[in-house]
């Protein structure tokens, strides 16, 4: 092996060496994955202590700043808070496993029962896509929260909500569509023939 071809090797070796200085960022994720799953236990409690402490509506009303008083109303808001808390967690999830399985390294799960199925074809786009989609599910509970209290907001903050909602939308459906292209997804059978 000459010098030069040492050289080289050992300069590649050392850039795909780098990957692994993303594992810190993955791991700072799972510690975001623990403060989700404390946010939710809280909500959940406040959720549950409304059933005999009529106080808590009214502390609920505060802490989330609407002006809807209604206990069913505001039973509502907190169910939607903690599926966003969900949704998040999941999208939190996607990008562990997958962007690690992508960018770092093999995960090694074949044959685990509890392997997901999206890790099984993992790749840059269909993680793009998967939390493209994921953004749009999230983007949606908020968007609905804000319509439920939609009487206490005004009209500019109900309009911009609506508008970076539809602009979510757009970039999700263009990253989906441009995955499409540059995989040259193959039409379904029977199209291309003639009746």
């Amino acid at each position: 092996m000459t010098p030069e071809t040492r050289q080289t090797s050992l300069l590649g070796n050392l850039i795909f060496a780098s990957r692994w200085l993303q594992v810190p960022l993955y791991l700072g994720l799972i510690v975001a994955q623990c403060v989700y799953v404390v946010l939710f236990v809280e909500e959940l409690w406040h959720l549950v202590s409304m059933l005999w402490d009529p106080n808590v509506l009214t502390q609920s009303v505060e802490r989330l700043g609407i002006a809807e008083r209604n206990k069913e109303t505001v039973i509502m808001i907190i169910v939607l808070s903690l599926i966003d808390v969900v949704m998040i967690s999941n999208l939190l999830v996607m990008v562990i496993v997958g962007g690690y399985e992508t960018f770092v390294s093999r995960l090694r799960l074949e044959n685990h029962p509890d392997q997901p199925e999206w890790l099984s074809h993992v790749n840059a786009n269909v993680l793009k896509v998967k939390l493209g989609t994921a953004i749009i599910g999230i983007s949606s509970i908020h968007l609905l929260k804000i319509f439920i209290s939609a009487g206490s907001l005004p009209e500019k903050t109900l309009l911009w909500q609506t508008v970076i909602h539809v602009v979510f939308l757009i970039s999700a459906l263009a990253i989906a569509l441009i995955d499409r292209i540059m995989t040259g997804t193959p039409k379904p059978r029977g199209h291309d023939t003639p009746h």
